[in-house]
């Protein structure tokens, strides 16, 4: 059985519907390359099986990760470009669990959950890129 497109073109750019199973970040670097999107800005909702957060450490310069399982992401936000040729996502969130409590910051995974993850993504004419900035460690998006 073929697999059903997971987007489609809007006004702005696209709407993708994400299902259960789907790797966000392995979608949205499809989305970028096949429809060679120079730039852009998500924004995002809905149900993900697993979270994984970074804290950034500054002085180590890299995330601290944690895996959260069974949540609903109240929000994702973020922009995509470049990185040495290739996609380059920095995406935040915040997501609930079944009690409530919400946990956010810089997403490092996400794996859609039962139902589907809903992204608006905005497109801009210019290819913007990352590069990494030597005094903390991080990249940096470039304008």
């Amino acid at each position: 059985m073929p697999e059903h497109k997971r987007y489609i073109a809007t006004p702005t750019g696209f709407l993708m519907v994400l299902r259960q199973g789907d790797d966000v970040f392995v979608r949205l670097e499809s989305l970028m390359r096949d429809e060679a999107i120079p730039s852009a800005t998500i924004a995002g909702f809905g149900f993900v099986h697993k979270a994984t957060f970074g804290f950034f450490d500054f002085d180590k310069k890299q995330y601290r990760p944690k895996t959260m399982e069974d949540l609903e992401l109240t929000n994702l936000t973020g922009t995509l470009a470049w990185k040495g040729g290739m996609p380059a996502i920095h995406a935040h969130g915040v997501a609930g669990d079944d009690s409530f409590r919400t946990f956010g910051g810089h997403l490092l995974a996400l794996e859609v959950g039962r139902g589907s993850v809903e992204i608006s993504v905005t497109v801009h004419p210019t290819r913007l890129e990352r590069i990494v900035d030597p005094t903390i460690g991080a990249n940096v998006l470039q304008l």
